[in-house]
């Protein structure tokens, strides 16, 4: 009765719902006046605080909504992006992003395991523990705005895309515990054999050791609130998109140019984004078939070819079958550049 209550509560605030695109763009996100209360994310967070109790910890992370998912240093909670306490936002996002990041309950869940993991190290200050650094690495070791994965190694679990474990060894914490704590994950026999098996065995001896007690480190601190963030909808999806854009590298942009054009007003070809979604699976068939690589991979960097084909706002230049074959092959060498090159950070 009470989750009634509230969803009503949150219905009758969010009178914005019903705004065109273009004057939603032009709201602040404080004056959203968002709540996890009544959502999907109240549901979420109360499995993923049954995940830990089931695990014996009595470790609880808080959460708050803020412009992305972000745990930071210190902090003993994490912040969940704002578009996913609203369906209407959600669409919002996908219109302009493509995605949504934790739009499903399965990514979300995933992520919220992910930043739980990074709550608790701070909570218990872990990787000040001497073990902590001989098993992960140095905390202290610099993030780099890109990173090169190694999609064949066994080092390391996986949990998020792009074998984002590798990326820092304070992710390779978070990642190992996200998969540690997941119900039904059977890790010692997922990992048999595998040299990441160590860590999971570490995570769950350390857990054992202080699961009765008390935190070291208290506070309710939030970074980036809500209510605080006085840009519009329309400047946070310009500095997103932007983001992005500096992500990316001439020489990717170079070879989908190849393939696509730059969409000029009043043109009406098939966009990048809409090829790509509608030949996904017959191209990662194709080229994992003929190259030996993993469909994840494969899938993956198709992925990639389809964010920058929507940054770029590019379309089909020659008819479908010809785009088709000549996407097999690029395909193939940007799979291979994927796989011994610098991979974007997206996530923390």
């Amino acid at each position: 009765m009470a989750a009634r209550r509230s969803a009503s509560r949150t219905r009758s605030r969010s009178g914005w719902a019903r705004l065109a695109d273009e004057d939603l763009l032009d709201l602040r996100l404080c004056d959203l006046d968002l709540s996890i209360e009544g959502t999907s994310l109240e549901t979420r967070l109360a499995r993923l605080h049954d995940e830990l109790k089931r695990r014996g910890l009595r470790f609880r992370p808080y959460v708050w909504l803020s412009t992305d998912w972000f745990t930071p240093d210190r902090a003993t909670g994490f912040a969940i992006p704002f578009y996913l306490a609203h369906p209407r936002l959600q669409r919002l996002e996908h219109k302009i992003m493509r995605e949504v990041e934790g739009g499903t309950q399965d990514w979300c869940m995933r992520i919220m395991r992910h930043e739980a993991g990074h709550a608790l190290d701070n909570a218990y200050r872990l990787h000040w523990k001497k073990k902590w650094r001989e098993v992960f690495g140095r905390f202290s070791e610099k993030y780099e705005s890109s990173y090169t994965p190694d999609p064949t190694s066994r080092e390391y679990v996986q949990n998020l895309p792009f074998w984002y474990s590798q990326s820092h060894p304070a992710e390779d914490w978070a990642e190992t515990f996200a998969v540690w704590v997941q119900p039904g994950n059977r890790w010692r026999r997922r990992y048999e054999g595998w040299p990441a098996l160590r860590k999971l065995e570490f995570v769950d001896e350390l857990m054992q050791e202080i699961r009765n007690k008390p935190m070291s480190v208290r506070t309710r601190a939030k970074d980036e609130p809500l209510r605080e963030v006085k840009m519009t909808l329309r400047d946070y999806y310009e500095r997103k998109r932007q983001h992005y854009e500096d992500e990316s590298t001439p020489a990717f942009d170079g070879q989908l140019l190849r393939l696509f054009r730059v969409r000029e007003n009043g043109h009406r070809r098939t966009t990048a984004v809409s090829f790509f979604r509608r030949h996904r699976r017959r191209l990662v068939r194709h080229v994992s078939s003929t190259t030996g690589q993993s469909a994840y991979i494969v899938d993956h960097v198709i992925v990639e070819m389809a964010r920058r084909g929507r940054t770029l706002r590019l379309e089909m230049r020659n008819s479908e079958q010809d785009t088709l074959l000549d996407a097999g092959i690029l395909l193939t060498s940007l799979t291979m550049q994927f796989l011994y090159g610098g991979h974007p950070r997206y996530h923390r």
